[in-house]
């Protein structure tokens, strides 16, 4: 017995020595996943979502300094009145109301006031406000037209009062005409029909603009 005694007590103790090292070796080494790129972008997106926003919007604009955004137009366009059609108490022509509304002494057909305002007043390319527009003969307009101009909306718009457009005597008041040259010279306009209400499909030709303000301002120079 004493025999076995002495044989036992040796072997437990390297039993008990030796059980640290064997439960360390038990454990398998903890590697770090492999995780693809794909999965990355992923994760990364679930939990920091990226906004891409296009060029021009608002977010871009809040990212700017307060020196950096381009400031807005601070005036406002003036409220002009509707197209109006104005019955008068007997017919009248374009000429008559033109001469009488912008006081240029011109006589004869419309398409004739462009040539007869030469050294009489002042001919201009593009519109001013009181001008008298002059459209060309054409086969629609054979004697031409003339309008006066009331106000200029842009560099493409204008409105005008004029008479006996639509061939009844009538009077329009604030009609737009829309340029519609490829230079933007006012050689070609579109007139505002009133029973469409909208810009008419045909395209009229201009002469120009007559001014009678202009040479009474260089006369007193």
């Amino acid at each position: 017995m004493s025999y076995l005694k002495w044989m036992i007590l040796p072997l437990a103790a390297m039993l008990l020595a030796s059980a640290p090292l064997m439960a360390r070796a038990s454990v398998p080494h903890q590697r770090t996943p492999t995780v693809s790129a794909e999965e990355l972008a992923r994760q990364m997106d679930a939990r920091d979502p990226v906004t891409i926003s296009a060029p021009g919007t608002m977010s871009q604009l809040a990212a700017l300094g307060s020196t950096e955004i381009p400031a807005l137009p601070s005036v406002a366009l003036p409220q002009l009145p509707d197209p109006s059609i104005e019955t008068p108490l007997h017919r009248l022509f374009c000429v008559e109301y033109a001469r009488a509304r912008s006081g240029l002494a011109v006589f004869g057909d419309a398409k004739l006031w462009w040539s007869r305002a030469k050294n009489l007043y002042a001919r201009m390319t593009r519109p001013m406000e009181n001008t008298v527009m002059v459209f060309s003969g054409s086969k629609r307009l054979r004697k031409g037209h003339v309008a006066v101009v009331t106000d200029i909306v842009s560099k493409r718009e204008i409105r005008v009062d004029q008479a006996n457009w639509q061939n009844h005597g009538e009077i329009d008041h604030s009609t737009p005409v829309l340029d519609v040259s490829a230079r933007n010279d006012w050689s070609k306009v579109r007139v505002w029909d009133m029973r469409s209400n909208g810009f008419g499909a045909h395209v009229y030709a201009i002469s120009g603009f007559i001014a009678k303000e202009l040479v009474k301002q260089a006369a007193n120079d």
